[in-house]
């Protein structure tokens, strides 16, 4: 900065007042400094900031998957808020490993970032207690925060299968399959549940063998398609927990001659031209309000924790809209 100062002929204060985008300097100063700026290729030591002012205007992300595509318009709505608010986002994936998530989240922390929005992947966060006292804001998404207190922003899983198999059940079909997640996860015991909900509203049984939560690989899939499509009293219509588990399903069903029919949670790549009927989260706005209410804390909201839920929506193509076989 001092030579930047010298060369252009101003004091200290003024280089400070150009760099920082701060008022008070007239034009002519300003490109006089912005010519010795570029002439010294002079850059701003952000470590020296942060020790100055405690904050280091980044923030972190800890997603499950970043090859996932539910994650990628939520992480760009994460990335757009945090722009806005000149700070830059670090994020990083847990690969569905609850220790994975925990070495990545406080790898941050020591990274000193003002605050993370994390889709956990354990149920017990309490190693974060320290971080949160420590003054780091906390903000978790798609699923909530296990054994602490924290900002949660969620979609209705429980609400959004509850309608896709209530649609099935409209159409026509009283024998319905539901294929989810783990069942350690959230979001895939909260679908279940609406899977339930919706056969108890219409007076509908469930066999168990219709139910089937596990690993999201096409082969488990697959098998669990199989399990309930070849048996002696087979199901007519399949709810799939997932964008995952809809992929694999629509594969399964192409090579298949009798009918099923089909409604997905998680819109998916191309689904509309292939007909496939979803319950679509608004992923990009999961992100935003995760994003938003992150940097309330950090603008010294001081409210206890919320809990946000964001509807989902039903979208028919056709391939929920399909009748049983008759």
């Amino acid at each position: 900065m001092k030579d930047v100062a010298a060369r252009a002929g101003v004091g200290l204060k003024t280089v400070s007042r150009v760099v920082n985008g701060e008022p008070g300097v007239t034009p002519d100063t300003e490109r006089r400094v912005q010519d010795a700026i570029q002439a010294l290729g002079f850059r701003r030591n952000d470590s020296a900031r942060v020790l100055r002012k405690g904050r280091t205007a980044s923030v972190g992300l800890v997603l499950e998957d970043l090859a996932d595509p539910f994650y990628g318009p939520l992480s760009r709505a994460v990335e757009e808020v945090a722009r806005a608010h000149g700070a830059l986002l670090i994020n990083g994936s847990s690969a569905e490993d609850p220790e994975r998530e925990q070495e990545l989240a406080l790898a941050l922390c020591a990274r000193r970032v003002d605050g993370l929005i994390v889709i956990p992947a354990g149920t017990d966060h309490r190693y974060l207690e320290p971080e949160i006292r420590a003054g780091v804001a906390m903000v978790f998404v798609d699923r909530p925060a296990g054994r602490i207190e924290a900002d949660t922003v969620l979609s209705d899983s429980f609400g959004g299968a509850r309608e896709g198999v209530a649609h099935l059940i409209a159409h026509g079909h009283r024998r319905i399959g539901f294929i989810g997640d783990q069942p350690r996860i959230h979001t895939a015991v909260e679908r279940l549940r609406g899977y339930r909900a919706a056969m108890e509203d219409a007076g509908l049984p469930v066999d168990g063998s219709w139910m089937s939560l596990g690993s999201t690989e096409p082969a488990r899939v697959r098998d669990a398609v199989a399990a309930m499509l070849d048996g002696p009293e087979p199901v007519t219509a399949l709810f799939a927990g997932n964008n995952r588990v809809t992929v694999t399903v629509v594969r399964e069903l192409a090579g298949r001659d009798r009918p099923v029919a089909l409604v997905g949670f998680d819109d998916i790549e191309l689904a509309d031209l292939l007909g496939i009927t979803v319950i679509a989260q608004d992923a990009a706005a999961l992100g935003r309000t995760a994003a938003e209410r992150l940097f309330l804390r950090l603008d010294g909201a001081h409210e206890a924790p919320a809990r946000v839920e964001l509807a989902t929506t039903l979208i028919p193509r056709g391939s929920g809209e399909i009748p049983p076989a008759r």
